[in-house]
């Protein structure tokens, strides 16, 4: 008996014995195929017991349970291996950069219960295997492509599925309507297709239902009303037509009801206003019509409300002021009309507050700020008249302010000028009167003020309290005496418009200290004296209007030497002599210099030549006198000149392929780089990139060492080398110069400054989220002044990693490349990348717009780690159904890059609310996209005041 007991106890041993070596082994051949960056893994050896590993639990048994390893940033390809542990319970490898595709054997384990693979790289078909215990399934933001599988309703167990994220295609299989224990049901962010099944009506457990971002059609079932236990139904980003079905009525436990952007019309069936546990309702970008009922007082628990960009009419419920709860109220672009109510925010906690552009009439309530955290109040484009609140000018909390066009009337109150938050002010285009430096201004975050088409008058304060101001405007009132000295150290000035006042006196010298200013409008005023000679020296300005004033003498010889200038306008003043022979003077329009007493300049100017009077005889004799010296100057001088000229004429060789001609546009790249430099870069040796557009080669100056790009291009011929050479003159810090053209008959090149660096893609993955929003920043500046500053506006045609390089400094430079060159008038040009717009396929063209979606997939990018050709189908849809997709629904660890993620210092709401812009900035209707200066200042707020209040949808830029 002994013996059969020792004999048991040592075969047993034996067994678990066994079943521990084969687990370890199952263990290291999975670490094997993976990459550990983080060295997460370190201690999976012999030297320990496997329960003690990193990410492993284990049963009292010693069995392994649980392998945890989320968000450890390994990569490489899983085998089938990790699946056949007998005890397995959990298997989560989420968040991580797994790729390949998914092991047939995923789904072999009897065992497992829950397995998370989402967040990862998976390509290839779902498999078809089920296993009969599995009660969550998350395969969310991979690549995974296919159709979903019928066999996905064998999984009797299953409570949580989740395969939004991916790029499946098809219908919603109505085997899914067998799954009677699922809760949460998401297949948001794919290419499907068809109508929702009514089936679905049938799946009473279900809590949550997510099927937005996908091409679903026909109606809202109205089975889903049957749904009693849903909390959570969204259904955004169909094109789902119809009527809202009364039957959601009946959902008494909804929370949150999502349905914007389909085509839903009517009015909102009056059974929606007894859903009493509503905490967001967004209805938003639809055709919904009718009046919004006095019935919402029902949803005392309603935080959020969108219902803009629809038809609604009549007036704004007097009711909504009682909802206590109530944060967040959309409601523009409807036809609204009537009063603001009364006591709105009175019992309110309103955050958010956007009634623009309906046609709202009567005053502003004054307790819109009674909840102390109101801190974006937009309400332009109304007929909206009296004062502005008082209470208004004691809101600590306001941050962007926009009440233009509409009918205000009054003074602005000295208190309403210390507002410390706000970086964006607009009242313009109002009835507001009275002086505005009797008071003190103290806005220290102020980055763009406009005052314009007011009627203010006396003088301009000297400061606005604020050293970020970017953007003044006080043009069209009726301010009067000096332009104050002080603006000159506003230093982050680009734009000054004082124009249409009766401003006097001397245009001060001070203002040429503004180093980064790029438009400058002091036109229509009684501004005397000469235009100050240090305005030559300013490096970035780009337009400068003086004209209708009472300026005099001459123009500063050197004035547009600066190649940045490429706009000038000084007519209907009283200047005399010759007209300078600088860039910005050489093909001037007549109208720029009319009214005035100058002579020279282009054809184009209309002006007559420069004629030399006769001097009196007396004057003779110390001309005379004088004569040498004068010669030898202008000797001197005219050989400068014609020497410089010359460098700027084309340059031709002759070789064994033809003759070529090289134009350069800069007078100091012209003294450096012969067509000799050209002719030898054209060598494999100096080869740097090949690609279906052209090569790339890089090549040096014999002279200095002058470094240079060579990039070939086809279609050159198509475009008028003047065209080309205006974006040979622009200047500005994160745009590639672009040096001039090399011509044969048969080739094309296309001459750029060599920027030392690494493209973004190749860039990215080593950056820090401090580093990416400089990035960020930079390229958006590079925007503005393109499509901002130039004239005509600059297109880029759409935007990608490998046209952005990354110097030592992490300044990103845009290069502007043929798609630039081709549009440079706004062209109707087709671009074809994963980066365009989806405009640009179809017969509108590029356009400003299609340049925003194009920098809304870079900033996805930079947040992300993910790129639109990552996936294998429809990705560049796909990366943004599924950026709105995690932004709206997905805790911030899913979607941003492992690489920053780790990062204890990063500030959610700045991630937050800088996704919030990129998804703006792709939206379908390219109207509904902001502009370059709206996306920079916008992007300078999310990154330094990191306002926002995470999860929400915010309104247009607009």
């Amino acid at each position: 008996m002994l013996f059969m007991f020792m004999f048991m106890f040592l075969f047993l041993n034996s067994c678990m014995l066994h079943a521990e070596n084969q687990e370890l082994e199952l263990l290291l051949s999975f670490k094997s195929s993976l990459n550990d960056p983080l060295q997460y893994l370190s201690n999976w050896n012999s030297s320990s017991s496997f329960c003690k590993w990193q990410g492993i639990t284990c049963t009292n048994s010693s069995r392994i349970n649980v392998i945890e390893l989320s968000g450890k940033n390994i990569s490489g390809k899983i085998s089938s291996s990790i699946f056949d542990f007998p005890y397995i319970q959990t298997i989560d490898l989420s968040s991580n950069q797994l790729s390949g595709k998914l092991p047939n054997g995923i789904f072999s384990s009897s065992s497992l219960r829950f397995l998370n693979l989402s967040n990862n790289n998976f390509t290839g078909p779902i498999p078809n295997v089920s296993i009969f215990l599995l009660e969550t399934l998350d395969l969310s933001n991979n690549m995974l492509s296919g159709k979903i599988p019928q066999e996905i309703g064998s999984f009797p167990s299953l409570k949580f599925l989740d395969l939004g994220g991916n790029v499946l295609f098809g219908t919603i299989p109505l085997s899914i309507t067998n799954l009677t224990k699922l809760q949460v049901l998401t297949l948001a962010s794919n290419q499907l297709v068809g109508q929702i099944p009514r089936e679905l009506g049938q799946m009473r457990s279900l809590k949550w239902i997510y099927l937005g971002y996908n091409n679903l059609s026909g109606e809202i079932p109205i089975e889903l009303g049957q749904l009693t236990s849903l909390n959570h139904l969204d259904l955004v980003y169909n094109n789902l037509t119809g009527q809202i079905p009364p039957s959601l009525g009946n959902i008494t436990d909804l929370q949150y009801l999502f349905l914007y952007q389909n085509k839903l019309t009517g009015p909102i069936p009056k059974s929606i206003f007894g859903l009493t546990k509503l905490i967001s309702l967004d209805l938003s970008d639809n055709s919904l019509s009718g009046e919004i009922p006095e019935l919402i007082i029902q949803l005392k628990k309603l935080e959020i409300l969108h219902l803009f960009s629809n038809n609604f009419t009549g007036k704004i419920p007097v009711t909504l002021s009682s909802l206590p709860r109530l944060q967040v109220l959309q409601l523009w672009s409807n036809k609204l009309s009537g009063k603001i109510p009364k006591d709105l925010g009175k019992h309110n906690n309103l955050t958010v507050l956007d009634l623009s552009t309906n046609s709202l009439t009567g005053r502003i309530p004054e307790g819109l700020c009674s909840s102390g955290n109101l801190f974006k109040l937009i309400l332009f484009s109304n007929s909206l008249e009296g004062e502005i609140p008082k209470s208004l000018s004691t809101c600590k909390s306001l941050r962007r302010v926009r009440l233009q066009d509409n009918s205000l009337s009054g003074e602005l109150s000295s208190e309403f000028t210390k507002l410390p938050l706000v970086y964006f002010l607009d009242i313009s285009t109002n009835n507001l009167s009275g002086k505005i430096d009797s008071r003190k201004w103290d806005m220290p975050s102020l980055q763009m003020l406009s005052l314009a088409r007011n009627s203010f008058f006396g003088g301009l304060p000297d400061s606005f309290g604020s050293d970020n101001l970017e953007n003044l405007d006080l043009s069209q009132n009726q301010f009067s005496g000096a332009i104050p000295r002080k603006f000159g150290s506003l230093s982050e000035l680009m734009q000054l418009k004082l124009s249409k006042n009766k401003l006097s006196d001397e245009i001060p010298d001070e203002l040429s200290s503004c180093g980064k200013l790029v438009s400058l409008d002091l036109s229509h005023n009684k501004l005397s004296g000469q235009i100050p000679a240090s305005f030559s020296e300013m490096p970035v300005l780009g337009q400068l209007d003086l004209s209708h004033n009472e300026l005099s003498g001459k123009i500063p010889a050197n004035l547009g030497r600066v190649e940045s200038l490429v706009q000038v306008n000084i007519s209907y003043n009283h200047f005399h002599g010759n007209l300078p022979s600088t860039g910005a003077f050489l093909a001037i329009n007549a109208s720029a210099v009319a009214g005035n007493d100058l002579c020279g300049g282009d054809k184009t100017s209309g002006l007559p030549p420069c004629r030399s009077v006769k001097s009196p005889l007396w004057w003779s004799y110390v001309a005379c006198s004088l004569g040498a010296l004068l010669l030898l100057a202008l000797v001197a001088f005219g050989f400068v000149f014609i020497r410089g000229q010359r460098n700027l004429e084309p340059k031709r060789v002759e070789n064994e392929d033809g003759t070529w001609e090289l134009q350069l546009f800069n007078s100091k790249v012209s003294k450096s780089i012969a067509i000799e430099d050209i002719l030898m870069a054209m060598k494999e040796e100096n080869l740097i990139s090949r690609g279906k557009k052209g090569a790339s080669y890089k090549g040096k100056s014999i002279i200095n060492g002058m470094q240079f790009i060579l990039k070939k291009m086809k279609d050159v011929n198509s475009i008028p080398p003047s065209e080309i050479a205006k974006l040979g003159k622009l200047q500005h810090p994160n745009i590639v110069k672009l040096f001039g053209l090399c011509l044969s008959s048969k080739d094309a090149y296309v001459v750029y400054e060599h920027m030392e660096g690494k493209n973004l893609s190749e860039a990215l993955g080593y950056l820090s989220w401090e580093r990416r929003q400089k990035i960020a920043m930079g390229i958006a500046k590079a925007l503005r002044f393109l499509h901002c500053y130039c004239s005509p506006s600059v297109l880029v045609g759409y935007m990608s990693p490998e046209k952005i390089i990354i110097d030592e400094k992490d300044e990103p430079h845009l290069i502007l490349s043929l798609p630039s060159l081709l549009c440079i008038n706004n062209a109707k040009c087709f671009i074809s990348s994963a980066y365009a717009a989806p405009e640009t396929r179809e017969t509108k063209g590029i356009t400003e717009k299609s340049d925003m979606y194009g920098f809304g997939l870079i900033l996805i990018e930079l947040l992300t780690g993910k790129s639109p050709e990552d996936a294998e189908f429809g990705a560049h849809e796909s990366i943004v159904e599924w950026s709105r997709y995690c932004y709206s629904d997905c805790h911030l660890d899913m979607w941003i890059d492992p690489m920053i993620r780790g990062n204890a210092s990063i500030n959610q709401n700045e991630i937050v609310e800088t996704m919030n812009l990129a998804l703006q900035c792709t939206a379908t209707e390219p109207t509904a996209r902001p502009c370059a200066n709206e996306v920079s200042k916008t992007l300078k707020s999310a990154l330094r005041t990191s306002s926002c209040v995470l999860g929400q949808k915010f309104s247009s830029l607009f």
